[in-house]
């Protein structure tokens, strides 16, 4: 995998995935608490805003109708329905917000992750693995009231995740949070070098991840 130039400090698209309950959110949430010039790409949607939210915070909250005008006029970087809703990211701003020297956070899965690198190359993508299958179910459990059939329902589409980790350009492992998210600041701040995805450790446990499944 050719990573072209480490990432510099401005002007860089991080696109981070994960397999469901492997603390993505978490971990994105905290590294741009501990680096406040991180910007969050704010993405479209057409699911219903909740009392929570506010509107171009959170997302920018379209009807289906708009949300397909600017998928028609090719105005998303990438884009996906997801139970039932779309979700997508403007090209437009993130090319502005790189050409002001911005780095920008984009939280997607792997599908979108794709999409990004086909209209964008420059951009550096970073899958968070899980150490194990069972710390995996563990954490499932731990935020879920759900039954046993759901849970194991979202544990197979998360191993079908993480089938995808070597289209990444960087692997970090969420086994202790604090390091997680020491390694997600280095690739950040571009000291990466050492997560690269192709480390043979992380094919061996990528290989222990999907065994069962």
């Amino acid at each position: 995998m050719d990573l072209g130039s480490e990432p510099g400090a401005a002007g860089r698209l991080f696109v981070i995935a994960a397999p469901s309950g492997a603390g993505k959110t978490s971990l994105v949430k905290a590294l741009m608490e501990r680096d406040p010039r991180l910007r969050f790409s704010v993405s479209y949607t057409t699911r219903a805003r909740r009392p929570s939210e506010v509107d171009g915070r959170d997302y920018h909250f379209v009807s289906v109708e708009r949300f397909l005008e600017l998928a028609a006029r090719e105005e998303f970087l990438e884009h996906a329905k997801v139970f039932d809703n779309y979700y997508g990211t403007s090209l437009h701003t993130v090319r502005e917000a790189l050409a002001r020297g911005e780095r920008l956070l984009l939280e997607i899965d792997w599908q979108g992750a794709r999409q990004v690198r086909a209209r964008l190359a420059e951009a550096r993508s970073i899958f968070v693995l899980p150490p194990s299958l069972a710390v995996l179910e563990e954490r499932l459990r731990g935020r879920s009231t759900d039954a046993d059939a759901v849970i194991r329902r979202r544990l197979r589409d998360s191993v079908d995740d993480i089938r995808h980790w070597d289209e990444f350009h960087y692997v970090v492992v969420n086994d202790r949070f604090e390091q997680a998210l020491a390694d997600l600041e280095n690739v950040v701040q571009g000291r990466g070098e050492a997560l690269r995805a192709d480390r043979p450790q992380i094919r061996e446990l990528g290989a222990r991840l999907t065994a069962r499944a």
